[in-house]
This record gives C-alpha cells, structure tokens and sequence, in this order.
C-alpha cells in the first residue's frame, strides 16, 4: 500500500471543529462535519421535506494526484432521517482547491434540521484510471451485448 497524505485546510470565519478523520481501523471513509457560517450557527439550517441545501464544511483539501475524492451519503442519515447526498457520490477532482461543500437532500417525511457541528457525510479518497480514449467502429462481442436496464436476470 502506498502512503499518501491529504492536505486539509481550515478556511477563515470558520469554527475550528474536527479535520476530516477515520473513525474506526478500516473504514473507508472519514466523517465531514457541518461548519455553518456564523449567521445560522445557533439556528441551523433547515432542509424542508424533498428540500436540498448546500452545507459548508470550511475546509478545503488537495487530494492526492491520480485520486479523487468521493463525498457519500452517512447510512444513519440515510436510514435514520431520509437525508442523502444528492449527487452521491460527489466527485472532487484532485485540481480542485474550494471551499468543500455538501448537497444535502431530504427524502424523509418531516424537515431536518443540520445543526453546526453534525457529520453530515463521508469523504473518500479513490484512485482513479484516466485511460486513453480511442474512437473505434465497433467494440468486440460480449454474452450480454447491448442488452440494457434489468437484462442481467433479477434477484
């Protein structure tokens, strides 16, 4: 396994809270916090039944070259509350120095309340492949085919 570090860095007027960090031996991805901005620090934000907000996190990171990171929806969110990542997995390329945002939907059936401070989702960090591209006028057979959407038999 090769070591490789990510760079994390807390952005001005935002509160000091925990860096993005794993939280047992193997997991795969580390927890980002809810970082409000100062005016709805006490209040929260609150994301309305089939709402989706944009929730700040006050970092920025610099992702390893040849990786991407990867921001998905917590499973106890999900589960617990109906609140996903709306693009998940969100795709942060290794250029991109932003403040790191998350966009947060309500599927549940009551509002939510992100409070300042909450883990609101995972980051991972992945490699990724960036194959040359090759126009071709046909590709080699396959079982499958162009058979689409369910082809593959059901559970």
């Amino acid at each position: 396994m090769v070591d490789c570090v990510l760079l994390v860095k807390r952005l001005a007027g935002y509160e000091n809270l925990s860096i993005p960090v794993y939280q047992s031996k193997f997991a795969a991805g580390m927890d980002l916090h809810a970082n409000l901005p100062m005016e709805c620090r006490s209040s929260g934000v609150l994301i309305p039944v089939l709402g989706r907000v944009l929730i700040t996190t006050g970092i920025s990171i610099e992702i390893p070259q040849n990786c991407e990171g990867q921001i998905r929806s917590r499973s106890g969110l999900a589960a617990n509350d109906g609140v996903s990542v709306l693009n998940s997995p969100g795709t942060i390329d290794a250029d991109y120095r932003g403040h790191l945002k998350v966009i947060l939907v309500n599927f549940g059936d009551k509002d939510f309340l992100v409070k300042h401070g909450n883990r609101i989702a995972q980051l991972v960090i992945s490699p990724v492949l960036r194959p040359k591209v090759l126009e071709v006028n046909s590709l080699s057979s396959s079982d499958r085919g162009s058979k689409g959407f369910g082809s593959t038999g059901r559970a």
